[in-house]
């Protein structure tokens, strides 16, 4: 007696032992959406129905008559004849198959096959009912492992109904030898196709990191680091004041304690960024409530640097976050604690724009747009703002982006969308993507985790990736975003051991595009700053164009007056094939052993060539050594030989010399018109 397998899963294959059962699976069925239905469907065919279903039709004369009667309640919940008799042909990966062309069956065995069908009241949406197309069940018996007649080799057997062959989407008939196209939604799992699913982080070996430094313990959201393709700059722990680290990027290894320092700010500092326009500039901002922009040398401090190249005050509280127009030369932008946010012009030092009353609590973050016309901020009263800053006006704003109370934040990407990081109501960590155009709903939200760190977000807009990293995290997380739902793609993860307390992002022209890399963190520890390195693999050695677009350059699009004066213009592009190193190429050499030679006597020249061809003179050059192994004892000939050889040899030597001088004097007498 073959007992009845029940489905943990879904709701009516728990227990289908009495009618009632089977009308509460019923009425269980009609309450559910069509794709609820079907992902069920799917996963009961699977697993119920191969050993309730198909096992027991094909011995249903040799069961019991309770079993018959369990056949029946199984076959009526499940969807009647379109599941009993076979008409879904499903692979445990959810493909439909078809079988290959077979005879059509006797009249006879229809008439058989016909007999042997149980109707179903309840049919699958999108099936075919008994007759237009369905196929037939198995045959009966114990002869049921093999094949009915007229049935083709594919078809549902007593394995649970699964096919083994043909095309997909196609399933054939038992009462005609026409393929039927089956109308059932198709399981398989489609891989979104992506050149960045297969990125992977890498943290560099320990002698390729920066040791020994002091991490500032400062409890401020920022990233603590900055990198452009010259320096990388660490705000530090200082007595006495604030300072910042600023190191070549080829210093690594252990860090002297005596190691000057950029020390001129009075209280500890925030924020630091480098130009994006000079690469020996960087702007800090302090707790002093000052700013204050630097110069290093190329070769990087030798001595600690106290006097800033431009110091700019207008705050009345501490400065928080600084940042630098992407496209306009010396234009600086600064927000601090009194809500303020400030646009400067780093050359003059004066204010060109000055934004007091459109925050009315603390600025969490401000990120200028791809031409720096625009500019998001976010804030402690949970609203995320798109301000114009030469106009003093907010073109949208969003209120309550995230729930939480915790800090978020928003950068503006390449198509001018915005993407949001922040906290439900719950305190979970979440992922936001708005159409600056519709602020109504997100395009796309994503919950990550309930984490308590503020996450922060590196866009790379050459790649359209997005890496979010969390203070006091263990990972990176990277998501690619697409034109298309959801819009928000997860990559892959980098996880570990260390909690961060501080990232810093390298620009795309400081990236070794030699080794496919497209993208290198720079991750703070308590006292080490450890580069780790993004690469897509890829076997060739040749410079990609697809990861490797036309990026942002040094160069800036316009002056300040220009931006001033209402001139928007994109970054000027420059394309990264110029940094590719060719790998080199070794010689290629042939050594081989001459192992004839050493068993062969010694050959004469040829008479065709003269004692001064190069296949002449190597004989006779590998002669000698063999011949006077070969004949010891004529010693005096082959001396007089081999003298004979040289003085023919000196004989050429000075007659090529002569020839030689002939022909310079002619070509000077030709030069000095004598001729």
């Amino acid at each position: 007696m073959v007992k009845h397998q029940k489905h943990p899963g879904i709701p009516w294959a728990k227990s289908l032992q009495t009618p009632e059962a089977t009308q509460v699976a019923l009425d269980t069925k009609k309450k559910m959406t069509r794709e609820s239905w079907e992902l069920c469907f799917h996963r009961a065919f699977n697993l119920l129905c191969p050993g309730c279903w198909c096992l027991n039709k094909t011995q249903l004369p040799a069961l019991h008559s309770t079993d018959k009667q369990r056949f029946k309640w199984c076959q009526t919940a499940w969807g009647g004849e379109a599941l009993g008799l076979g008409a879904l042909l499903l692979t445990p990966g959810g493909s439909s198959l078809s079988s290959p062309p077979s005879l059509p069956p006797s009249e006879e065995e229809q008439q058989q096959q016909k007999r042997r069908l149980l109707p179903g009241p309840a049919r699958l949406p999108g099936s075919l009912p008994v007759g237009a197309g369905s196929p037939a069940p198995p045959s009966a018996g114990p002869s049921s492992s093999s094949t009915a007649p007229g049935t083709a080799p594919g078809s549902a057997r007593g394995t649970g109904g699964r096919g083994r062959g043909g095309g997909e989407g196609e399933r054939r008939s038992p009462l005609s030898s026409q393929a039927v196209v089956s109308p059932v939604m198709s399981f398989r799992k489609v891989v979104r196709q992506s050149k960045f699913r297969h990125v992977f982080g890498q943290p560099v070996k320990n002698d390729q990191c920066y040791d020994d430094i002091r991490v500032s313990r400062v409890t401020w959201d920022s990233t603590f680091c900055a990198v452009n393709p010259k320096f990388v700059a660490v705000i530090i722990e200082a007595s006495g004041g604030g300072a910042f680290m600023v190191l070549p990027l080829q210093k690594t290894g252990r860090i002297d304690k005596s190691y000057p320092t950029v020390c001129g700010h009075t209280g500890p500092v925030l924020d630091i960024d480098w130009c994006p326009h000079n690469d020996n500039i960087i702007a800090s901002a302090s707790e002093d409530c000052s700013i204050m922009v630097w110069q290093i040398p190329d070769s990087g401090l030798t001595l600690p640097l106290t006097e800033p190249v431009v110091v700019l005050e207008g705050h009345s509280k501490r400065v928080g976050i600084i940042t630098w127009h992407p496209t306009a030369r010396n234009v600086l932008l600064s927000a601090g604690c009194d809500n303020v946010v400030i646009v400067w012009n780093v050359g003059t030092t004066e204010e060109l724009y000055r934004l007091d009353d459109i925050h009315p609590d603390l600025i969490y973050n401000v990120c200028w747009n791809r031409d720096g016309s625009l500019f998001c901020s976010t804030c402690k009263d949970k609203s995320m703002r798109i301000i114009d800053p030469r106009r003093g006006q907010v073109v949208a704003e969003k209120e309550r982006a995230h729930d939480g109370a915790r800090p978020m934040r928003a950068i503006f990407l390449a198509d001018g969308k915005i993407f949001t990081t922040g906290f439900s109501r719950m305190s979970e960590r979440q992922l936001a993507l708005w159409d600056p155009e519709n602020l109504e709903e997100p395009m796309a939200l994503q919950e990550l985790d309930s984490s308590n760190g503020a996450l922060l977000p590196f866009y790379d807009p050459d790649t359209n990736v997005v890496y979010v990293c969390g203070k006091g995290d263990s990972s990176i997380r990277y998501f690619e975003i697409t034109s298309e739902a959801p819009y928000i793609h997860f990559l892959n993860t980098f996880t570990s051991k260390d909690p961060q307390r501080g990232m810093g992002w390298m620009p795309k022209r400081g990236l070794d595009v030699n080794k496919c890399e497209i993208a290198r963190f720079y991750k703070l520890h308590e006292r080490k700053c450890e580069p780790i390195i993004m690469t897509v693999p890829r076997k060739s050695d040749l410079f990609q164009d697809d990861l490797y677009p036309d990026t942002a350059g040094p160069e800036a699009a316009m002056e300040a007056e220009e931006w001033v004066a209402g001139k928007t213009a994109a970054p000027i592009l420059i394309s990264l094939r110029e940094a590719y190193v060719p790998t080199k190429q070794r010689d290629f050499k042939v050594n081989r052993r001459n192992l004839l030679q050493e068993n062969r006597p010694a050959a004469t020249p040829s008479a065709g060539l003269s004692a001064t061809h190069p296949s002449a003179m190597s004989q006779s050059a590998a002669t000698p050594a063999v011949n006077m192994s070969a004949a010891s004892g004529d010693g005096g000939q082959i001396m007089e030989e081999v003298l004979r050889e040289v003085a023919s040899l000196r004989v050429l030597v000075v007659a090529q010399g002569e020839r030689i001088a002939r022909l310079e004097e002619q070509l000077s007498r030709i030069e000095n018109g004598d001729v």
